[in-house]
């Protein structure tokens, strides 16, 4: 029987390349475990929260990793990366080869074998922990893109447990994962699991499409044969990502976040249109597009300071990557244009902030905004825009979401546009602004509704159902 070295095994274990925790220095020079931000976090905090389980994953800093530990009822196991490592696996692989062919090459990818050799050795690193605080017919749950090869070393250790993987990001279309060289042992890394979960249904048919057309696999009906004699078969499927409605929606409620927005509106002078974008400050979130429109817009006096303003929150992300420190430098470089010459005394014309925000500053911007700018080139979910909405219950503000975006599919009454098209988003952008407030109002509605019927209870029980059934379809939620 599997046996942990630390002497516990659990029915639900969660691999994902960072715990969900990060350790802080305290003034007294003391240091504790706090809960990370990020979506990934705040969805499976839900999962945890109602079945005891372990989390394998990155502590964050390089070299030796700490022991084991628990932290509000969820069983710790970090996992050790080398200062090289994580240069190599996840700086290198992870997010200079894989993320910009999984985006539509929006930058170039970069090939790097030693990247590719760090990557295998850092997945089998991970697989072997998973193996071994995994209890008799446990249920893995691998997350993203930077793990894609533990479901297949999980099962070689482990072929009692059941094992399923979600993508976060977007799968690429066939044409550009051919591309990596590496294709070919990604796929069968992934067809080590028994259920594939992805964001889109798009999603789930280019992975697919891709195990017929690159290794030649039998595929029939959202399934993928696995060639090694077992029989088995793997189902691919969308389940898309959501967030915690009614935990979120609780504390935009709060009187402290309701008076905290309206400060913030008053520290900006009381515009009367307030647009906010909030991103990781990431070449594919569409920040340049935004500011582009925005800029136009200024330039053609179609709106303007002190009455319209716009708060740009870009959180840091990925500094040592040299596309990330590119696109830092322009996009400071925008704004400082854009200030210049056609901000006022008093008056910017946008408000840029490169900080991470807690939860409750996040709410009080949201309830503060009156136009949300969700304008990714690609993004396989984007829960900023489901949090807007939820944030939303006065039923207040208007949302401008990308069409290509995950959260699109569901959130189709939004504003829609096309980030590419800055004509285009200029006047979806004034339509935001202009349309009556009773029409907005209905759109938000629906909008809300949308987001509380598929929360992110919903997507675990789904994802755990999907899992139990595959190769089966589940059957489906009431």
């Amino acid at each position: 029987m599997p046996s942990s070295q630390h002497g516990k095994t659990f029915d639900l274990v969660i691999a994902a390349n960072r715990l969900p925790v990060d350790q802080v220095i305290l003034d007294s020079g003391e240091t504790e475990w706090r809960r990370s931000p990020g979506g990934l976090v705040t969805a499976m905090d839900s999962v945890m929260r109602d079945q005891p389980g372990a989390w394998v994953g990155w502590a964050g800093e390089p070299g030796e990793a700490p022991a084991p530990f628990d932290q509000e009822g969820t069983h710790l196991v970090p996992v050790a990366l080398s200062a090289e490592e994580v240069r190599r696996y996840y700086e290198g692989f992870s997010n200079d080869t894989l993320w910009p062919i999984y985006h539509d090459v929006i930058v170039p990818a970069s090939f790097h074998r030693e990247w590719w050799t760090a990557y295998q050795r850092v997945n089998e690193r991970f697989a072997e922990a998973v193996a071994e605080v995994a209890a008799p017919g446990a249920r893995i749950w691998v997350q993203d893109y930077q793990l894609q090869l533990v479901p297949a070393m999980v099962r070689a250790l482990r072929p009692d447990v059941r094992i399923g993987w979600f993508n976060h990001i977007p799968f690429p279309p066939v044409e550009l994962f051919a591309q990596l060289p590496w294709r070919g042992q990604l796929l069968r890394g992934l067809l080590g699991a028994d259920f594939l979960g992805f964001q889109r249904q798009a999603d789930a048919q280019n992975f697919v499409r891709a195990c017929r057309q690159l290794i030649h696999a039998e595929t029939k009906a959202g399934t993928v044969a696995v060639d090694d004699g077992s029989g088995r078969r793997v189902r691919a499927a969308a389940i898309p990502i959501s967030i915690d409605f009614k935990g979120l929606e609780a504390l935009a409620r709060e009187p402290s976040v309701g008076e905290r927005a309206a400060e913030i509106r008053e520290q900006l002078g009381n515009p009367k249109v307030l647009m906010l974008g909030v991103d990781r400050l990431d070449y594919t979130k569409g920040i340049r597009h935004r500011l582009k429109a925005y800029e136009e817009l200024l330039a053609d006096r179609r709106i303007g300071p002190p009455d319209v303003t716009l708060v740009q929150v870009a959180t840091p992300s990925r500094e040592r990557v040299a596309a990330y420190q590119h696109l830092r430098a322009d996009v400071e470089q925008t704004v400082g244009r854009i200030n210049g010459d056609l901000g006022q005394i008093g008056a910017p014309a946008v408000h840029y902030l490169h900080h991470a925000y807690p939860r409750e500053e996040m709410a009080a911007l949201f309830r503060a905004a009156d136009v949300m700018l969700v304008t990714p080139l690609r993004d396989g979910m984007n829960l900023v825009a489901k949090e807007y909405v939820t944030c939303r219950f006065d039923l207040g503000g208007a949302l401008v979401l990308s069409e290509f975006t995950g959260a699109w599919h569901e959130l189709h009454q939004a504003f829609s546009c096309n980030p590419h098209d800055i004509e285009g988003l200029k006047q979806t952008i004034l339509r935001a602004i202009n349309t009556p407030e009773r029409e907005k109002q209905r759109i938000m509605r629906a909008l809300r509704k949308r987001v509380s019927d598929h929360d992110v209870q919903r997507w675990a029980a789904r994802f755990l159902a999907a899992l139990d059934a595959a190769p089966d379809r589940a059957e489906p939620n009431p």
